[in-house]
């Protein structure tokens, strides 16, 4: 079936809005979770958070975000009973861009940390449903989703107790925690920069052609872990330590060499959590675009530079205007922050998504940093975990698959009463 000219054209600038909606909800907070630990470690202050996502992210969803995208994302939707009816599907990802854009928006203007890949697949289950029926819908698929729950934190809230605990022992608790310092640190960034790196090669990388062998990946994962390093240990060695600072807080000094380490990590889950995380606005608008313009339904679609470009530019501004509130929420009320503690955050939730790429288990950024932040603060006494916060996550990620699949089946109608015969 094709559609008129002006029909179709009108389908294409929708997908374009919401699209970037949908990007725009992305920004304000699944970056706001990557930038998080920074900022609320006081790593780098909400400005500076700002600037490097324009440049990390941005970088991340234009180069690295892909010039092909699987249609339906996931594989939640089977497509031999989408492929006889492209009307169908362009009303129903136009409603899942906009269902999954505003949840984002709820979320994000009440400090909730949800996943955005998870708003988008409730958001198409739920049109998938209205649109085709129950039969439609691989419910396996979805119940590895929500596996992920169970999976992401608990994994990398092990993950992050563990650092922390070693740092701790090796670092914190020991009688000259400076010299400590200068002599693990350099350890620890090498193993940062090496988790951010294949995350970058995992997750990254495969969508502009490079595509290197595991062993490739693990080699130059490990060069550019040396490299890190070593301009990591140079800047360590320039910080001017002073005594009287660490008359408030005796770890002052310390967390400095930590902090070097904090804008190292904060770079890289940018640009790893741009390139692989844009897919989530893109992948619906390409399936619109592609069916719109051609009359069909492919499994996969190319990526006009222009979608890629709205993708970065839409993650990019909803950080900036809204991202703040996330960002407390993970930075500051799960439990408080300091470098060190962020940093063994970001390195755990890094090291849990390069499992995961490895092993195919179900994951969420979103759910791996809290996840993260959850162990750290356990590290520190159960105390030291706000638990009411906790729990308000919890709920918002439980309601997140429902309120999206609600949202889209009435868009979906909407849509189909606006547009269809």
């Amino acid at each position: 079936m094709m559609f008129e000219l002006d029909q179709s054209t009108v389908y294409i600038i929708l997908a374009g809005v919401f699209g970037m909606f949908m990007a725009w909800g992305i920004g304000a907070n699944d970056v706001a979770n990557a930038m998080g630990t920074s900022v609320g470690s006081k790593a780098i202050t909400i400005k500076q958070a700002v600037f490097i996502a324009a440049i990390f992210e941005f970088a991340g969803a234009f180069l690295a975000g892909g010039h092909v995208t699987k249609t339906i994302r996931k594989g939640i939707i089977d497509s031999d009973v989408v492929a006889a009816t492209p009307d169908l599907l362009i009303y129903g990802m136009l409603a899942a861009l906009l269902a999954a854009g505003i949840w984002l928006l709820v979320a994000s203007r009440r400090g909730w940390p949800v996943s955005t890949t998870h708003s988008i697949v409730g958001a198409i289950v739920g049109f998938a449903i209205a649109a085709y029926g129950l039969d439609a819908v691989n419910w396996d698929k979805v119940g590895f989703i929500v596996a992920s729950w169970v999976v992401s934190p608990v994994l990398a809230g092990v993950l992050s107790f563990a650092l922390f605990s070693s740092v701790q022992k090796l670092i914190l608790n020991t009688e000259d925690p400076m010299a400590n310092a200068k002599r693990y640190v350099p350890i620890y960034i090498f193993f940062t920069g090496f988790m951010l790196a294949l995350v970058t090669l995992f997750k990254g990388l495969k969508h502009i052609g490079l595509e290197l062998s595991t062993g490739e990946s693990y080699l130059a994962a490990f060069v550019i872990g040396i490299i890190v390093m070593f301009i990591g240990k140079f800047f360590i060695n320039r910080i001017e330590v002073n005594p009287d600072d660490d008359r408030d807080f005796h770890f002052t000094n310390v967390e400095k060499v930590f902090a070097v380490l904090m804008i190292v990590t904060a770079c890289a889950m940018a640009f790893a959590h741009g390139s692989n995380d844009v897919a989530n606005a893109v992948g619906p608008m390409a399936a619109v675009i592609s069916a719109a313009s051609e009359g069909s339904v492919a499994q996969k679609a190319a990526l006009p530079v222009w979608v890629l470009l709205l993708g970065g530019v839409g993650i990019v501004a909803g950080l900036a205007m809204l991202g703040h509130k996330v960002i407390a929420t993970v930075g500051k009320n799960i439990t408080e922050l300091t470098p060190s503690r962020g940093f063994a955050c970001e390195l755990s939730a890094a090291t849990t998504v390069v499992i995961a790429s490895g092993t195919g288990l179900p994951i969420s950024t979103t759910h791996t940093l809290v996840g993260a932040v959850l162990g750290v603060g356990l590290a520190r006494g159960i105390a030291a975990l706000n638990l009411g916060v906790v729990g308000n996550i919890f709920m918002s990620w439980v309601i997140t698959l429902p309120a999206g699949a609600f949202l889209a089946v009435m868009f979906f109608y909407t849509f189909k009463g606006m547009f269809g015969a």
